[in-house]
């Protein structure tokens, strides 16, 4: 699995718009969910995350783990591969960092 940006995309103030990039291959959504919990975790508030996924879940459980910690799902982004687009939200609720899907108690 890679996180980054695009080749050739800078990542500095130059760039704040460009979404970050996490390349799930052909991990299933509860693997990508753990990877995309820790990425966001060191993110800014509104960044954009575009995920790519391969596993047929992921356009019903990303909304869903959006709903439950609070980020904004923006839904499939055009192109080649299957891909979906978050935006982190400022003060979003924890989950468990093995089990995102479930809300952390604080």
């Amino acid at each position: 699995m890679t996180i980054g940006r695009p080749a050739g995309v800078r990542m500095n103030a130059d760039a704040p718009d460009d979404p970050v990039i996490l390349d799930g291959g052909d991990r299933r959504c509860v693997q990508l969910l753990i990877e995309l919990r820790r990425l966001v975790d060191d993110l800014p508030a509104g960044q954009v995350v575009h995920l790519i996924a391969a596993d047929p879940a992921a356009p019903v459980d990303l909304p869903a783990w959006c709903h439950l910690t609070g980020h904004h799902y923006l839904g499939p982004v055009p192109g080649e591969r299957p891909t979906y687009a978050i935006r982190t939200a400022p003060g979003p609720r924890t989950t468990h960092p093995d089990k995102p899907w479930h809300a952390r108690e604080n």
